[in-house]
């Protein structure tokens, strides 16, 4: 029979026997979850009593814990099979690794945890203060909130998926901005956006953006990421999405260039 403990707990004597749904309901999982381990060969089945029931001791319960400690650990039930059939050094052994694996799986979590809050903020990723510096001065040499917003996603982005060369390419970028003449003409990209995708304005800036690039570039291809990247793509796939008036002026720089 149940006996309370002297710190107030419960335990079967030696000779108590419970049903699946008393088993179940102690150890803290459902009857579902009983019968799977069952089925896996992880717990041995016991068998049925006059009544036709089926009887659980205390070493069935003790060892109901252990599995649902590994399981609820991440560890696969084919390997708490092999685990429950180890020796005690090996089984150590295995805590130990999968104790590791709970600390690299806790760190990612913290990190992603990081994300999502810094996500909350309104901050993806932190980007290098220079970066944040240079979308100040977007804003200030006359770029719309629209162009400085657009740009800050852009660098995140970047800097998220390509580290190793964004700053390369953000260096790039300023030194082509503190440039008035070359500013002048993004400040130009930046304010076409309301313009009708068919507006005669659009082929002059396109002509102009392509001799600039010619003029600093000549024959070179001009910075970019890695051959087989997709981001550039999809960075300008974004831009030209937010105005039909910025599609055709990418069509028509394209075409000035290829020329």
């Amino acid at each position: 029979m149940l006996q309370p403990c002297p710190w107030g707990k419960v335990k079967w004597d030696d000779d108590e026997v419970i049903t699946i749904g008393q088993l179940a309901g102690y150890i803290g999982v459902s009857i579902k979850t009983v019968r799977v381990y069952h089925d896996k060969g992880l717990l041995p089945e016991p068998d049925r009593d006059a009544s036709g029931y089926r009887r659980y001791g205390a070493n069935d319960a003790v060892d109901l814990i252990k599995i649902r400690t590994l399981a609820e650990a991440g560890v696969p039930l084919a390997r708490i099979r092999y685990l429950r059939a180890a020796g005690e050094e090996e089984f150590r052994q295995a805590l130990g690794e999968i104790d590791g694996e709970l600390d690299a799986r806790i760190r990612s979590l913290q990190e992603t945890q990081g994300r999502l809050r810094r996500l909350a903020a309104g901050r993806l990723v932190p980007l290098p203060g220079k970066v944040v510096a240079h979308l100040e001065d977007l804003a200030r040499w006359g770029f719309t909130p629209r162009w400085v917003d657009l740009q800050r996603d852009l660098w995140i982005l970047v800097f998220a998926t390509h580290p190793d060369r964004a700053t390369t390419l953000f260096h790039e970028q300023a030194e082509i901005l503190a440039d008035p003449t070359l500013r002048w003409l993004f400040l130009g990209y930046d304010h076409a956006h309301d313009l009708d995708a068919d507006d005669p304005r659009l082929e002059d800036l396109a002509r102009r953006i392509a001799e600039a690039n010619r003029e600093r570039y000549g024959p070179d291809e001009r910075p970019g990421l890695d051959t087989g990247s997709e981001i550039p793509a999809l960075i300008q796939s974004r831009v030209n999405a937010s105005s039909p008036a910025w599609e055709r002026l990418d069509s028509l720089i394209r075409a000035q260039l290829d020329a």
